[in-house]
């Protein structure tokens, strides 16, 4: 007769491989999160944040030929027996290329072009004043019509806590107020607050320059388009208003001032750059700078791959609100073969701005 067998006991020991194998998984898993945790963030941002409220949008109607006054009609105004003032205001780094498209594309309709440069960006980087050096040669078409002004920026140390880049990008702001002032701006008149890369279209100015009873806050809506006009992405470009100023109100600012927006009212064209260096300095220098969060993001040869395959320069995901449209702007921006509708100065000297337009991904490289 055989021996009874010997019951195991649940409770033995667990295997040295196993322990092993499940730590080195957790460290991966904990590396993965680490190394991504922006993508996981916003993958998931549907379910921890909520959408900003619903702009009420106004149609915008505009053809050739058509008249001012019908124009004003077709929107709810009236027409008004002269038009009013136009000051174009901007906060300047270093695009010089769009800054030469918007003054030629707007200068028909605007009185002054106020523009403001600091010699550090908004990360505290010593910069070169960029538009002081080029204006004589470049913007000498506008010289009778420019207020400019040199914010004197702060430097970085690393002595120091390092201070927060939208406050220092909200100091220019402020210093825009008396800039516009400087200007003679008066009650009434109409300015553009926007970025560089931020056009309003001629018709949009004009509409607003020309019709009585417009809002006096209102935004714009652009349509949006990323490291050329090759590459549109949606028409999700907010920020750009135009107001009617008020010495006791307005204030220049570049955040939800209304509920209004005015439809498809312009261009925003997004990391728009002759040079790779320009990249990389944009990259480094304006407010989101903390999304370069590794090294290899600043090579060219990983910048000129990403701006002609439509891709992230930041590897990160959209900033989408819901599930459906987080999937559906996943991966690269689709190409565009249409140049059509764009600024009319761009299309006029398209030799001197291939890069700006489909086909014409291959950036310089200057030594």
């Amino acid at each position: 007769m055989e021996p009874p067998k010997r019951t195991r006991l649940n409770g033995r020991r667990t295997p040295i491989s196993i322990i092993f194998m499940a730590a080195t998984c957790m460290i991966l898993v904990l590396l993965f999160s680490y190394n991504n945790c922006q993508k996981i963030s916003y993958f998931f941002r549907p379910l921890w944040d909520k959408p900003p409220r619903s702009f009420s949008r106004l149609p915008h109607y505009y053809a050739e030929n058509i008249s001012t006054e019908h124009l004003c009609q077709l929107h709810g105004w009236s027409a008004l027996s002269k038009p009013r003032r136009v000051f174009d205001a901007i906060i300047f780094s270093h695009e010089l290329d769009l800054l030469e498209i918007r003054w030629h594309e707007l200068r028909p309709y605007v009185t002054k072009f106020v523009i403001l440069e600091s010699n550090t960006t908004f990360t505290g980087i010593p910069k070169p004043l960029y538009f002081s050096s080029n204006r004589a040669n470049r913007f000498a078409f506008a010289e009778g019509m420019i207020v400019h002004n040199v914010f004197p920026g702060r430097i970085r140390s690393s002595s120091h806590h390092e201070e927060d880049p939208f406050k220092l990008e909200a100091y220019q702001r402020a210093e825009m107020n008396r800039l516009l002032q400087l200007a003679g701006i008066s009650d009434g008149d109409l300015v553009i607050m926007s970025d560089t890369d931020e056009i309003p279209s001629p018709n949009t100015i004009r509409l607003l320059q020309w019709c009585d009873g417009t809002p006096p806050v209102l935004h714009l809506e652009l349509k949006h388009y990323m490291y050329s006009f090759e590459f549109p992405v949606d028409y999700s470009s907010w920020r750009a208003t135009a107001h009617l100023y008020s010495s006791r109100w307005t204030k220049y600012r570049h955040s939800r001032q209304s509920d209004l927006i005015l439809s498809d009212a312009g261009w925003h064209c997004s990391f728009c750059f002759r040079h790779l260096r320009d990249f990389v300095f944009k990259m480094t220098a304006y407010s989101h700078a903390n999304r370069v969060t590794r090294r290899e993001f600043l090579d060219h040869n990983r910048i000129q791959k990403i701006i002609c395959h439509g891709d992230d320069l930041f590897d990160m995901l959209p900033e989408e609100y819901t599930f459906r449209e987080l999937i559906k702007k996943m991966g690269p921006i689709r190409r565009s073969a249409s140049a059509v509708h764009l600024p009319s100065y761009l299309i006029q000297n398209a030799d001197r701005y291939k890069f700006l337009l489909p086909g014409g991904c291959l950036r310089e490289c200057p030594e």
